[in-house]
């Protein structure tokens, strides 16, 4: 799944997961390989096969690997509730979807490399791990040597995060205010397909 331009996995999964993608799709929604919509209409979806989309949807949004996600949730499923949130929540408040979501990268790809190459601190001190979690009121800010940069000029311009995170444009930082509600949590997938995959 991760081989490939980002465009043609976007369409096969049904999620634009860039700007160029989001474009392409207006235009060509059907996935690739096909001449028109339609042409697979009437074959049934297998269980275990939409169970799989749901999960590839999951990790691409994410830009996560494979033994990643499952890890996680190893991790949802010890906890009391519902493990589908606790998923959710866990990938969520990673570092690098946070510094996407306040929109101080263009894609779930850039935020982490922004996050890699050092770019990010938390709470005044760097981090680099785009796996991090980030904790309510904790403070994400862009390295004030890293804030000339071109790849940050005019980035928070048409920013619009979701409700748990507070950003600040004059002082490029942002911070989480509390658990992200599932409702506000922006991905396209069914968690429910996903956590029958894990429980198989």
């Amino acid at each position: 799944m991760s081989i490939g331009p980002k465009v043609k996995i976007s369409r096969r999964l049904g999620v634009a997961l860039t700007p160029k993608a989001a474009k392409v799709m207006a235009k060509k929604a059907h996935p690739p390989g096909m001449h028109g919509p339609g042409k697979k209409a009437g074959r049934k979806m297998s269980d275990y096969k939409r169970q799989l989309l749901e999960k590839q949807k999951l990790r691409a949004q994410y830009n996560i690997r494979e033994q990643q996600l499952r890890n996680y949730f190893k991790k949802a499923i010890a906890k009391p509730g519902k493990s589908g949130d606790h998923l959710l929540r866990m990938l969520e408040t990673r570092l690098d979807a946070i510094v996407f979501r306040a929109g101080f990268a263009p894609t779930i790809y850039a935020a982490r490399q922004y996050v890699s190459h050092a770019h990010f601190q938390i709470n005044g001190k760097r981090v680099t791990s785009p796996a991090h979690t980030v904790k309510p009121n904790d403070v994400i800010s862009v390295k004030p040597k890293s804030r000339k940069l071109t790849m940050f000029a005019n980035v928070l311009d048409s920013a619009s995060p979701p409700p748990y995170i507070s950003l600040n444009k004059e002082e490029m930082s942002a911070s989480l205010v509390g658990t992200p509600a599932i409702e506000d949590i922006p991905v396209i997938f069914d968690i429910s397909q996903v956590v029958e995959f894990y429980s198989r």
